[in-house]
């Protein structure tokens, strides 16, 4: 059995039979119903128990403008987050999920129709199939057919990250959006963990050092990744501790968009003008940690704020003047950084 297979198996054996409920994990990785926006947390009322029982996630990648939307979540599991993405797409969206662990998604299918009916729908606008988020082609996703990917504290299990951003970048459309969460690390792992069962299946070993996620999607052509959120996880059980208690995790909540952008950020005089329409957001919209757009103020941008803006199923939510025919250096812009980090986008500014 080779490395990745291996790795693959590890992490089914954990989350099929290891896991039963969320209360089982050995970290405050998991995000509670009380940490989600109100929105969201109602949404999310309205999941059968059952499935809301196993649900290991570690963020709330839920973005707006969302209605009519075809949706990808990576790594289901049993479909919580599936289910309230179908609320969010309405009767006309589609969610589709994605997991390799037959245990979970056979929770997720037993439910498929009770939420159907609770939500109103006709139809389920959700449907889950078994595979490897490496492969999606082997499973049916199309190159640019996807609207958003999605995932929630499940890349870090992957024993080939290069692909799986490759196959995520394939599958969605032109200005379509990656949105996930997941656990990250202050340093490369060393090497004698990594395969550590229990390190895996509770999203330490295969944690990315930040950088080299950077270097990993800039590698790809995608290159300007925004952070939104990020809080530290603890190390709640004594014997995880003891093992990896050196590096320092955070869980962290992260989009980028299939657009041609720049490395830096550059200034081109552009200005963009929040106008209040994306439902839910009527005052702000927040397009990243230190990007808060407020209705109807106008702030200066730099030209790739402008494409994430006008390039995408946002656009018809701003205002935004100028092009990209004159330029004037770099955009005086970089994300808020802890003493000693800096920040997804590096040392190199990121607006």
């Amino acid at each position: 059995m080779s490395g990745i297979e291996s790795t693959l198996d590890e992490v089914q054996q954990y989350y099929g039979t290891i896991l039963q409920k969320s209360e089982d994990l050995r970290t405050g990785a998991c995000c509670t119903p009380e940490t989600l926006p109100p929105r969201i947390r109602r949404l999310a009322a309205e999941v059968h128990p059952e499935v809301k029982e196993r649900f290991y996630g570690c963020g709330a990648p839920f973005p707006p403008a969302l209605e009519g939307a075809t949706v990808l979540d990576l790594g289901c599991g049993t479909g919580r987050d599936c289910y309230v993405f179908s609320q969010l797409v309405g009767e006309g969206g589609r969610v589709i999920g994605v997991d390799m662990t037959r245990e979970q998604l056979d929770v997720a299918e037993t439910h498929r129709e009770w939420h159907a009916e609770r939500f109103g729908h006709r139809r389920s606008n959700v449907e889950f199939r078994e595979g490897y988020i490496e492969d999606l082609a082997a499973i049916g996703v199309q190159e640019d057919s996807i609207d958003l990917v999605v995932s929630n504290c499940v890349f870090n299990l992957s024993p080939n990250k290069p692909r799986l951003f490759a196959e995520v970048l394939r599958a969605l459309r032109p200005g379509g959006e990656l949105l996930f969460s997941d656990v990250f690390a202050d340093r490369r792992i060393p090497e004698r963990l990594k395969n550590d069962p229990v390190l895996l299946g509770e999203c330490l070993s295969g944690a990315l050092y930040t950088e080299d996620l950077r270097r990993i999607l800039s590698d790809l052509g995608c290159r300007d990744v925004r952070q939104l959120s990020s809080s530290p996880v603890p190390l709640t059980d004594s014997e995880v501790e003891a093992k990896i208690g050196m590096v320092d995790f955070t869980s962290r909540t992260l989009r980028a968009f299939k657009l041609d952008l720049e490395d830096r950020c550059e200034d081109y005089g552009q200005v963009a003008t929040y106008l209040g329409t994306i439902d839910g957001h009527p005052h702000v919209f927040s397009l990243d940690d230190h990007h808060r757009l407020e209705a109807g103020r106008p702030i200066r941008v730099c030209g790739n704020t402008s494409a994430m803006l006008s390039e995408t199923r946002y656009a018809p939510h701003f205002r935004v003047e100028g092009d990209r025919s004159v330029h004037f250096g770099l955009f005086d812009c970089a994300p808020p950084a802890s003493p000693g980090e800096e920040g997804p986008g590096g040392a190199a500014p990121c607006c």
